[in-house]
């Protein structure tokens, strides 16, 4: 089975520590979609730190902040036919909730727990955030000094300590694109399939 440009509309919200793999499964997911000519982009929080959201700071208001302004551009790309890929720490249930509450009814909302270890993050650290935090330099940092509730209910769990990114890669694109899954949709939920 194809898939249509009808079938091509997502919103993949990925959450999860720092250094689980969010941004790597993120990139490698828009290269697959692409193989597929389903137009997808990439919403990642590190970008958006640095532009639309640069005035916000770490305080809850503002974290929450950060993942509204996301969710109503996600909603956006996502109203005109792509899969939107969200990189988004997004640490709390209440802003995965409210991510969700601000898309409904513009496309399928995928909430992604991309997860590793907190051993397995600090690491990888591949952007240095946990020396910083073990330096002082960092004093707010989720995982660490501010909190990280596990997702509740997340359609989606990829452990990135167990997989390899190619491997975690196809399991979303399957879970996401795969024939079971276009045919189980209902509402704005996906259908959660084998």
């Amino acid at each position: 089975m194809s898939v249509t440009k009808t079938d091509t509309s997502r919103i993949i919200w990925m959450t999860g520590l720092s250094g689980a793999g969010k941004t790597t499964l993120a990139r490698g997911l828009k290269n697959r979609l692409e193989r597929e000519r389903i137009p997808a982009i990439i919403l990642d929080g590190d970008e958006l730190r640095t532009g639309l959201n640069q005035n916000l700071s770490f305080t809850a208001e503002d974290r929450l902040e950060n993942v509204r302004r996301t969710a109503e551009v996600a909603k956006l790309f996502a109203q005109e036919g792509y899969c939107v890929i969200v990189s988004l720490i997004t640490p709390g249930e209440c802003m995965r909730e409210k991510a969700r509450e601000i898309t409904r009814g513009a496309s399928s909302f995928i909430l992604t727990y991309v997860n590793a270890p907190l051993a397995v993050c600090r690491k990888r650290d591949v952007k240095g955030l946990y020396q910083k935090v073990n330096d002082g330099a960092i004093q707010q940092f989720t995982g660490i000094s501010s909190p990280f509730e596990e997702p509740v209910s997340c359609d989606l769990e990829i452990r990135t300590d167990r997989l390899t990114t190619g491997e975690a890669v196809e399991k979303l694109y399957s879970f996401c694109y795969g024939k079971k899954t276009i045919l189980a949709q209902t509402g704005t939920r996906l259908a959660s399939v084998s």
